[in-house]
């Protein structure tokens, strides 16, 4: 993954490849939807939470995470009908690590925002990031213990969407089903945005 992008041209008949990124703030499940859903062994560049993070890293409301990715989250999922390959890199969650995400916004077409309603503020730079660079996104707000205490509505107001048609999604990051309706809500974006008729997808692996 020279650069961490993804082939330019596919070879004949080989599904056209797509970079997307997943990204947000700390603790929010970017991890955990890899794992979801890729088709492969994700890579993962996890380390412990260690005495060097207190007064750095901010667990509140997250008090029993003991792990956090340092580089990237790498997965990969084949949506056959589309005809395409998703590669999915998971961006780092801490401030101290932001400095990456213009490296890993290198070649991606589009991202999912993931988003904690519990701990909103931290998903404003995410947002922020992706507008201001113009990539399209979708906001995936993550309903922890199956639970989800706001509208798809007022989670759009709080964030302050530049563009009202961002879509804000419901999903459990551990829902295999809920991760393939978001990425294909976010192909639908894409392709809306292309100008070009969609063509209803089914996930593969």
């Amino acid at each position: 993954m020279p650069g961490y992008d993804t082939p330019a041209t596919p070879a004949p008949g080989e599904p056209a490849p797509v970079k997307i990124l997943v990204a947000g703030g700390f603790g929010v499940g970017k991890t955990t939807l890899v794992e979801t859903i890729s088709e492969i062994e994700p890579l993962r560049t996890e380390e412990r939470l260690t005495s060097a993070g207190i007064g750095v890293d901010d667990l509140d409301g997250i008090e029993s995470k003991t792990v956090t990715t340092v580089a990237m989250d790498f997965g990969r999922i084949t949506l056959t009908d589309a005809g395409v390959v998703l590669y999915l890199f998971g961006t780092p969650g801490q401030e101290r690590f932001w400095f990456m995400w213009d490296d890993l916004l290198n070649g991606a077409l589009g991202a999912i925002v993931l988003v904690d309603t519990r701990r909103l503020d931290r998903s404003f730079p995410a947002v922020d990031f992706f507008e201001s660079r113009g990539l399209p996104f979708v906001v995936g707000a993550n309903c922890f213990h199956g639970e989800q205490l706001y509208t798809a509505e007022e989670i759009a107001t709080a964030l302050r969407l530049r563009d009202p048609e961002t879509p804000v999604l419901m999903l459990d990051a551990r829902d295999r089903t809920d991760v393939r309706a978001a990425l294909l809500s976010l192909l639908d974006l894409l392709i809306g945005k292309a100008g070009v008729p969609a063509a209803p997808a089914t996930a593969g692996g």
